[in-house]
């Protein structure tokens, strides 16, 4: 990509050849664009029946999911496995045919008497997804997903440094660059973004990126012309971890990168917080020592600690200084601070919610080892023992691509109601 397409701006018209204008000529769904946040502040996963006056839209979704999670099924199974009635399952199902969401797959085997049941699935190719993540420090990544969450397509531009319109209009070219990649219809655009985001998708502070007051989501749209959902990094990535486990257990993920953020899900729902910062533990301030200079203008702040510039930067010149017998131990003495006063930080939060599994999202070479040991060492210590005796810290099993692929789910609950 060159340098006058990564910087250019958002379009006002659409035409044809477009991204908008393509997703103007796509077939049209009956899709739920009030849910700006998707998934934040609300269950995460239908699981029952619901009064008449909302029983529609919750009724569709609960058939989308139990068809996402259990696979092809006929009519009747569906109506079981929900409780819903035959005919109200019939309906729905007609509806979602028509709309591209659902198809009939044939009739089932069967050796028993009477006509084969018709098994009906989910249109898993029928739509595609574009996932983006702006937590990198020094570049914005993006992927074209299925509805299943496997990468078809990926692109990045360099961030070179860029804020304010600069940033944003590198943000608009990567969705742009995807929407040309994708094979299908677009379902929608999910972002994980530093800051405080709110829910409506606008990045109330994101100082990194000179960012206050932005209205990402009307902007990514304009150009996109799909529905289209932000929310902060941290938060986006507890959505992919979510998605990969069987029950509504809780779950917090600390994600470190160029800062450190939290996102928690508790009972099945995401928590954001009432001015949309819960999680925001970076510039907590550990400990009563002081402690390095923090770009807040604080002292001791825990992303000064642990964030990946600063400890990178700080591994690289204690281990500089030296000597060739004595660089690992001061590489692990710097790591198990940072994972000391990371499990400071993380004690309260683990021993109010009861949570009993904390997850790392970063770079494994600096969270996993010494720091972890550290971390889950504290917590342990500042925790009530026996309650806390099974309690572990693990990296995820997503790796860089967390981010994107916990964006992907924010788009497919904002629109369709499953994870």
């Amino acid at each position: 990509m060159t340098t006058a397409d990564q910087q250019r701006s958002t379009l006002i018209e659409v035409p044809a050849d477009t991204a908008a204008g393509r997703a103007a000529q796509a077939p049209q769904l009956r899709l739920d664009t009030t849910s700006v946040a998707a998934g934040f502040g609300r269950a995460l996963r239908p699981s029952g029946k619901r009064l008449p006056e909302h029983a529609r839209h919750h009724n569709r979704a609960l058939v989308l999911q139990t068809l996402y999670t259990a696979g092809a099924r006929s009519r009747a199974d569906v109506a079981r496995e929900t409780g819903l009635t035959r005919v109200t399952v019939s309906d729905l199902v007609a509806d979602l045919i028509g709309e591209g969401l659902v198809v009939e797959l044939g009739q089932r085997e069967s050796a028993r008497p009477g006509k084969p049941a018709t098994l009906i699935d989910i249109a898993r190719d029928a739509f595609q997804i574009i996932g983006v993540d702006l937590s990198d420090a020094s570049v914005f990544r993006g992927a074209v997903l299925d509805l299943e969450g496997a990468v078809l397509e990926r692109a990045e531009v360099e961030l070179a440094g860029a804020t304010g319109e600069e940033a944003i209009a590198l943000v608009i070219a990567l969705v742009e660059r995807l929407a040309s990649a994708a094979s299908a219809p677009l379902l929608g655009v999910g972002v994980g973004s530093p800051g405080v985001v709110d829910d409506a998708g606008v990045v109330r502070r994101a100082p990194n990126l000179g960012w206050t007051d932005l209205d990402l989501r009307a902007r990514i749209r304009q150009a996109a012309g799909v529905p289209v959902h932000v929310a902060n990094d941290a938060n986006a990535a507890v959505l992919a971890e979510h998605a990969t486990r069987d029950g509504d257990d809780d779950v917090i993920l600390v994600k470190v990168g160029r800062g450190v953020g939290a996102g928690l899900i508790v009972g099945g729902r995401p928590l954001i917080g009432g001015a949309y910062a819960a999680g925001e533990i970076g510039h907590v301030v550990v400990g009563t020592d002081g402690g390095p200079a923090c770009a807040c203008g604080k002292h001791g702040c825990l992303e000064a600690w642990l964030a990946e510039p600063r400890l990178t930067a700080e591994l690289a010149a204690a281990t500089a200084a030296a000597g060739d017998d004595s660089r690992a131990a001061a590489r692990d003495t710097i790591l198990r601070e940072a994972g000391r006063r990371l499990g400071i930080v993380l004690a309260p939060v683990v021993g109010a919610l009861n949570l009993a599994e904390v997850v790392l999202s970063g770079p494994a070479e600096l969270l996993d080892g010494p720091l972890r040991e550290a971390a889950v060492e504290t917590l342990r210590n500042r925790t009530i023992a026996d309650v806390n005796r099974d309690l572990r810290i693990r990296m995820t099993t997503h790796g860089q691509d967390i981010v994107l692929r916990g964006a992907a789910v924010m788009v497919l609950s904002g629109q369709l109601g499953v994870s």
